[in-house]
């Protein structure tokens, strides 16, 4: 199926996130902050990153700002639980600089599958992606 990137400091939500995806059929990779993210999407390109926005290093903002100047049709989904603000307001930042789903924790098994499914079927830079 699809290469995904799951970056969260949370070793736990990569954890369980990587067995729900990899029931689901993917291939995952994780990473544990935003700057290890964006090493690792520079050396491999994912079809989907999923990303907390609250992390050391460097945060999901500064992530998704990175990766959509550096690689345009990244495709990213958000997470927050909140930090220093609530979380609604980071995925509402999140979602201004491109990416395409958002999602609050705690998040759902379903949730993450449908997200998952919807941002995988986004085309990427106007191009529909080919049937599968």
């Amino acid at each position: 199926m699809a290469h995904i990137l799951i970056i969260d400091d949370d070793p736990w939500i990569c954890n369980i996130f990587q067995q729900i995806l990899e029931a689901e059929g993917h291939e995952i990779s994780t990473a544990h902050n935003g700057q290890e993210g964006l090493d690792q999407f520079r050396q491999r390109q994912a079809d989907l990153v999923i990303t907390d926005m609250v992390m050391p290093v460097k945060d999901g903002l500064k992530l998704i700002m990175e990766l959509k100047k550096e690689f345009p049709g990244a495709s990213v989904i958000a997470i927050s639980g909140g930090g220093v603000i609530n979380a609604e307001r980071y995925l509402t930042l999140a979602e201004s600089i491109g990416s395409l789903e958002t999602l609050i924790k705690p998040v759902s098994k379903q949730q993450l599958i449908d997200a998952v499914n919807i941002a995988l079927r986004q085309p990427i830079l106007g191009k529909p992606l080919p049937a599968q």
